[in-house]
């Protein structure tokens, strides 16, 4: 699920007799994401967790964050849903082990990085060197 800014003449609208719905997403989204998204002084590593997108100092604030903010038991979802990972179902604490092994070393986070940066050209897979 990728959310792409579009030129606000392209809102679609559909016709109801009598009125027009505007079917544009509340302005509020938009905001508070531009707003998570905004890379402090220091904040290296960013969580790729789907649609995610914060930025911590350390790669232990990011698996702290995605352990309990993705990963709690009222939250997770069954499976990673972590950007370029096989959405695989897992027990929680199988999850929770993956992703301090799989997401979040400092050198897992920084690659992940890099492939972010790159505008997720095609579908490349990551090497396992």
């Amino acid at each position: 699920l990728f959310l792409q800014s579009t030129p606000a003449t392209s809102i679609p609208t559909v016709q109801v007799p009598g009125q027009q719905i505007n079917l544009q997403p509340p302005s509020y989204t938009a905001a508070s994401q531009h707003a998570e998204q905004m890379k402090k002084p220091g904040q290296n590593f960013m969580c790729l967790w789907q649609s995610c997108k914060k930025w911590f100092q350390t790669p232990s604030q990011v698996f702290y964050h995605a352990a309990t903010e993705h990963g709690g038991k009222d939250v997770y979802p069954g499976q990673c849903l972590w950007e370029g990972c096989e959405p695989f179902q897992r027990q929680r604490f199988s999850f929770i082990t993956h992703l301090q092994d799989k997401h979040c070393s400092r050198d897992a986070l920084l690659a992940g990085l890099k492939q972010d940066e790159q505008g997720q050209a095609g579908n490349q897979k990551p090497s396992n060197k």
